[in-house]
């Protein structure tokens, strides 16, 4: 059976929750906790995952494909065990493009319309 090639423009837009876990990805493989933090930091504190928007959002995007758990861990001593480590999958990392460049396209127009002045 042929294997479909996968659109990652028909899963667009993203949601927030999704589009935030898929940069803290982006660059390494993180726990859910970290993944929290990532995004508390990255948006100085203004957005906050909940452990039920996480989890509920990491279920969809494991099914969905975008993600993967990692099967390498961190040395034992240095880690718990009872933690899940995630990465981006190739499939996930062309769908943050994708709604990074959706993204990219809206806040031209905003610029366009003189709602957002260029800096």
């Amino acid at each position: 059976m042929a294997k479909i090639a996968r659109v990652p423009t028909a899963l667009l837009p993203l949601t927030p929750a999704v589009f935030h876990i898929l940069l803290a990805l982006a660059d390494r493989e993180r726990h859910g906790y970290s993944i929290m933090h990532e995004v508390e930091a990255r948006s100085e504190n203004r957005i906050r995952l909940g452990p039920g928007t996480l989890y509920g959002s990491i279920k969809r995007m494991l099914a969905d494909g975008l993600i993967e758990e990692s099967e390498e861990r961190p040395d034992p001593d240095l880690d718990d065990q009872r933690r899940r480590y995630y990465r981006l999958t190739t499939f996930g990392r062309r769908v943050a493009v994708a709604e990074a460049e959706r993204l990219e396209n809206l806040v031209g127009a905003a610029r366009a319309k003189k709602l957002l002045i260029a800096r």
